[in-house]
């Protein structure tokens, strides 16, 4: 009996936060209104939130531990983006202000900014992917704290560059892992398990 290959879940996982902050972000650079948050909020508990939330424990089984902390700490982002967006409008809590949304963005940046340190072993793709994603909570974040629309408009920009790359990387394991050769380049840093 053959050996059983398993599952590499990460793209699922950068497929549902990329696509996710790519949407996000179109409302951010000023491309959607903001009655998008409709389509996004759903988006953002089901594929942003749940799928990696479920990549994150398939990667914590294959003792992953960069994957399983990245993809569930990502994927209950999404859930408490939603939460903080959903449940003043059920009046549960109130909204919350600019400054508060700052310091949640800020923080955000941070835990990324630390996450990145680990993506310099792995692959050029991922850092890519890390790298956009702690400049993009950090400007965020500074454009709360300021309130200037130019910051939040190229904020939304960034952010659809990080979800490109989140997309690109996906597609390449897609694509690599079916073609069984280098298709389309991640920049390996080291020989995977």
């Amino acid at each position: 009996m053959g050996m059983v290959k398993s599952f590499n879940p990460a793209p699922l996982g950068l497929m549902g936060f990329g696509i996710t902050t790519i949407l996000l972000n179109l409302v951010n650079a000023g491309l959607l209104d903001t009655d998008a948050l409709g389509m996004i909020l759903p988006m953002g508990i089901f594929y942003g939130g749940l799928a990696q939330i479920i990549a994150g424990l398939l990667e914590a089984k294959q003792g992953n531990t960069f994957g399983a902390t990245a993809f569930t700490s990502y994927g209950f982002f999404w859930l408490s983006f939603v939460a903080i967006n959903f449940l003043p409008t059920l009046g549960l809590t109130t909204a919350a202000s600019p400054k508060s949304m700052a310091a949640y963005l800020l923080i955000w940046g941070i835990f990324t900014a630390l996450m990145t340190i680990a993506t310099f072993k792995i692959n050029t793709a991922l850092q890519a992917v890390f790298v956009t994603l702690t400049l993009l909570f950090l400007i965020l974040g500074v454009g709360d704290l300021t309130n200037i629309t130019l910051i939040k408009t190229f904020g939304g920009y960034e952010g659809i560059l990080c979800g490109s790359c989140a997309i690109y990387l996906a597609t390449a394991e897609i694509v690599n892992e079916t073609y069984k050769r280098v298709v389309l380049p991640i920049g390996e840093k080291q020989n995977k398990k």
